[in-house]
């Protein structure tokens, strides 16, 4: 859901040839160049101007245009041997079958946020295939529904919604730089969740290339892998081209307020009762807890948003959660499409023109990140110490995201995205730094593993859970990339996908026996 710096996280696609093939052929850049150029003859456009190879001109704009973590920016991160930016439908047909007769695996990316940088980066000889282009978005208010190719970002969506409507909008992240494509397949996770669930629960139809590079829908694909594609992760069983989503009502005004604690302003009990109260508040109300080191001590920020009128709020608010001490003057009314401007930390009045992207490459940081999911409220000792440790550390940032709502009542084998009832709430773990050390590198990772660490009592556990979109590579993996272990594939698919994975299993094993869509913590075939 969040993001930082311009850095959060598009869920990448990826192709790669199957394990057998791996062993007994080596990829030949020669051959794919003239096997996509042979195919690309019937096109309207040079193929100079989709495809960029380390001798383009453009080669390296492109590969750093969606790069938002400088971990996977340096000299020594392996590149690829070839850029498609995608302009059509075709270019991903044409990319996926002549990567096969060339045994080139494939990454693809949309917005390039990808926690691990997965989207860009490969352990073998690899082409990226950038969906950026294809970015249109097709509104259709009579329906309440939408077209949105892979490429699209969310500010995209956002902006193109509000030029039709402004009693309309659609549940999905806050980072509006975020490609469509990766973030709704993982999930899609926004403050609009406890009204309307999350992105994969808002989506009703999907254009898909399988192995075979033929374009597969809703009907042509089957319940099954239209299943599998929301909140399963796109990668393991082909390539995402565009959504249909499910457009959802909103009050012309909104209401959204942040609120700043300081631990001497008693932040810490402040916070110990949000954990009772903010899941069982009015669905219509969302409020995250984000605390953050400043000059020495720990100010936690309580951020909400609320479906509805000031009037209306600050009773239903100090009702049910005195301590937070909400005011009238506090909130700020305004239409659903300026609050996700809000809530990506711009000035209040920024044009909606925000939100779409810019051609220049984003700024970047060091980044590294982590997810848990929590059950039972932390104790407030327990709390107490997570502040000195983050004073300690002064440089873990955390966002607490609340679930209750309609997370309590869909179930969770509805989609692949299992976290649904029990959970208080959700905690993205970031740590970020900007010198160019290895060293640095190195020492902020290691800080962010034991703070991790510190956390597994008051965290779920058997497994301990986590969340797709919030990519971190830590919690298993398996190499080379292209590898079928399941035993690798469990370690880590328990924890993103609990009882779900088997059926996933299921599903992989028919659309792909092959293999052909693998990467690092995708789903194997049996």
């Amino acid at each position: 859901m969040g993001c930082f710096n311009f850095f959060f996280t598009s869920l990448m696609l990826m192709v790669f040839f199957s394990q057998a093939n791996s062993q007994h052929y080596t990829p030949d850049i020669k051959q794919f160049l003239s096997c996509f150029s042979s195919h690309y003859k019937y096109s309207n456009q040079s193929v100079s101007d989709v495809i960029y190879t380390p001798n383009s001109a453009l080669f390296t704009s492109t590969l750093n245009l969606h790069i938002h973590n400088k971990r996977f920016k340096t000299q020594t991160t392996p590149k690829p041997m070839a850029i498609i930016t995608a302009k059509s439908e075709s270019h991903v047909q044409v990319t996926i079958q002549c990567a096969k007769v060339a045994h080139i695996q494939v990454r693809i990316r949309s917005g390039g946020h990808d926690y691990e940088g997965l989207s860009y980066v490969s352990d073998v000889p690899f082409v990226v295939l950038d969906m950026f282009p294809l970015n249109a978005i097709d509104v259709d208010i009579a329906s309440g529904t939408t077209w949105v190719q892979a490429g699209a970002t969310l500010g995209q969506l956002y902006y193109q919604i509000a030029k039709k409507s402004n009693v309309h909008a659609f549940p999905a992240g806050v980072c509006f730089s975020l490609g469509t494509g990766g973030h709704f397949s993982g999930g899609g996770y926004g403050n609009l969740m406890r009204k309307y669930g999350l992105s994969v629960d808002n989506i009703i139809d999907a254009k898909l290339v399988n192995a075979m590079g033929d374009i597969l829908d809703r009907r042509s694909m089957g319940e099954d892998l239209f299943w599998a594609i929301r909140g399963g992760g796109g990668a393991s069983f082909g390539v995402i081209v565009a959504w249909k989503i499910k457009l959802v009502p909103v009050p012309p005004q909104v209401t959204v307020f942040r609120v700043k604690k300081s631990v001497a302003q008693d932040a810490t009990d402040v916070a110990y009762k949000w954990q009772l109260v903010a899941p069982k508040l009015d669905k219509n109300i969302f409020i995250r807890v984000q605390p953050d080191v400043v000059n020495g001590t720990v100010i936690v920020s309580f951020i909400g948003e609320f479906l509805g009128t000031i009037e209306r709020l600050v009773p239903l608010v100090n009702k049910a959660f005195p301590e937070l001490g909400l005011k009238q003057t506090d909130c700020i009314q305004m239409p659903w499409v300026n609050s996700t401007l809000f809530w990506f930390g711009l000035p209040i009045g920024s044009p909606i023109e925000a939100l779409l992207p810019t051609p220049q490459e984003p700024p970047a940081t060091y980044s590294k990140s982590k997810s848990d999911y929590v059950k039972t409220p932390i104790p407030k000792e327990a709390i107490k110490k997570i502040w000195d440790l983050m004073i300690k550390v002064n440089n873990i940032w955390m966002q607490w995201n609340p679930y209750g709502g309609v997370m309590e009542e869909i179930s969770p084998s509805a989609t692949p995205f299992p976290h649904r009832a029990g959970n208080l709430f959700l905690i993205q773990y970031q740590v970020f730094w900007t010198e160019d050390s290895v060293m640095v590198t190195n020492s902020f990772i290691k800080d962010l593993s034991s703070f991790y660490e510190f956390m597994t009592p008051y965290v779920s556990s058997s497994p301990r859970e986590a969340f797709l979109n919030y990519r971190d590579i830590d919690i298993g993996a398996k190499y080379p990339s292209y590898s079928t272990s399941m035993d690798k594939s469990r370690t880590y698919g328990s924890k993103l996908f609990k009882e779900n994975f088997d059926r996933l299993v299921t599903v992989k094993t028919r659309v792909d026996p092959a293999n052909l869509f693998s990467y690092e913590q995708s789903i194997a075939p049996r």
